[in-house]
């Protein structure tokens, strides 16, 4: 693993062992990820994740470790390089390409149907891959699934008909409304306010979504994030895998629906593990340039007192830690490849040529930690798309650009120093 004459620890190998140091350390189940494609699932696990029974690093299992983390790390998008072009290969120079990873956040996800529906807009502006997590997720199966069925404009039209959707079964059902929901779900469970486990929202993404198009010929990969009930196990759906089950596993809040069972396995909402996956969309975009959409509020101004505001203020923490937590690794990644100099692996330069944009909803949404993730109320769903078309503009014409690039490069050494 070292260079005896150089002292200087070869760029894959490196970066397989900090990233497993770093997991390691920081106690997170990244290790234990389930990675899910054409209906299949593997496990690879770096073993037991109670702290009570982790090892010291020692010399062997640190190489034990090092041995999973690059098991980890090609089971994110790695492939042999006679089937994979670089991210710089797979640049054209006449169109930009962009992938996307999108937070899930309730109905604050129609700040990202907003942000979606501007850069549909950008005739030269082509998507690699997105991942998604609950309403990101969702976000997500309808942009492939317009795209797949008519273009651009489809996919445009198929978000609009979703969340107008979304707004009319608020309207026209007061057991929609936040209150009544906060109020039969701190008393009950979904299994007893709702035995037979009726959802709206499949009735919406069955009509909407056409998921054998996605499967078969949609023109973006997707990567969506579900947990596992039985271990809190990450589970990253791929694009032949896509399902209207998967979806709704992602977007499964325990407390308002039964669990979703995939392939005999419970499933909880994705954005409790992965929210959304971020370090496997970077292992498998082949574009330079990653956009997180991020809807869940990170700041809080004053300090929550009653159970209402504590409870949403846990939420909040709850859904925006694991987003937190791969924005540091990525950050750790970055900054090894770039003190190793020139790297030498492919894995190595695709880090150092990572540009990882941030468009965060609370800098353009005033208010927005106080705001429900449960309120559809369509003023509220259209003021956010109209926030987030403008706050996508902006990042066109602002950040999109070279001077934008090296800031979003400097911002995630930053999270790491």
């Amino acid at each position: 693993m070292v260079n005896r004459k150089s002292g200087r620890v070869r760029s894959r190998a490196a970066l397989a062992v900090h990233v497993a140091a770093a997991l390691f350390q920081k106690g997170t189940h990244t290790m234990n990820v389930q990675c899910a494609d054409n209906g299949h699932k593997s496990r690879k696990s770096s073993g037991r994740s109670d702290p009570r029974h982790r090892r010291p690093i020692t010399r062997r299992n640190f190489v034990e470790l090092f041995t999973s983390a690059d098991s980890f790390l090609r089971s994110q998008g790695q492939a042999p390089r006679s089937d994979r072009p670089t991210a710089a290969q797979a640049q054209r120079h006449d169109t930009r390409r962009l992938s996307l990873a999108l937070q899930g956040g309730g109905a604050f996800g129609a700040f990202t149907w907003g942000v979606l529906d501007r850069l549909l807009e950008e005739d030269d502006l082509e998507f690699d891959a997105v991942s998604g997590a609950s309403a990101g997720a969702i976000n997500a199966v309808l942009l492939a699934s317009g795209l797949a069925r008519g273009g651009q404009d489809a996919a445009r039209a198929s978000l609009e008909r979703f969340w107008s959707s979304v707004g009319e079964s608020r309207a026209n059902n007061v057991l929609l409304r936040p209150e009544v929901v906060v109020a039969t779900t701190s008393q009950l469970s979904p299994y007893q306010f709702n035995p037979l486990d009726l959802n709206p929202l499949r009735d919406l993404l069955a009509q909407e979504v056409d998921f054998e198009a996605i499967r078969r010929r949609s023109p973006v990969r997707l990567l969506v994030s579900a947990t596992r009930v039985q271990d809190g196990a990450v589970r990253v759906f791929r694009t032949k895998a896509i399902s209207l089950d998967v979806v709704l596993a992602s977007a499964c809040l325990p407390r308002l629906h039964h669990a979703v069972e995939i392939h005999g396995e419970a499933h909880w909402d994705g954005g409790y593990a992965a929210n959304p996956p971020l370090v496997p969309l970077v292992g498998a975009s082949m574009a330079s340039d990653v956009l997180v959409v991020h809807l869940i509020p990170t700041d809080h101004a004053s300090l929550p007192v009653t159970k209402s505001e504590i409870d949403k203020r846990l939420g909040q923490i709850t859904f925006n830690s694991p987003l937190q937590k791969e924005l540091e690794t990525i950050g750790l990644m970055k900054n090894l490849v770039r003190k190793e100099g020139q790297p030498t692996s492919r894995l190595g330069r695709k880090i150092e040529d990572l540009q990882l944009h941030h468009l965060c909803a609370e800098h353009h949404v005033n208010g927005l930690s106080q705001a429900s993730v449960l309120n559809t109320d369509w003023a509220f769903l259209i003021d956010l798309k109209d926030r987030g078309r403008a706050a996508a503009d902006a990042w066109l014409l602002d950040e999109f650009s070279p001077s934008g690039r090296e800031r979003g490069h400097l911002s995630l050494e930053a999270r790491a120093a």
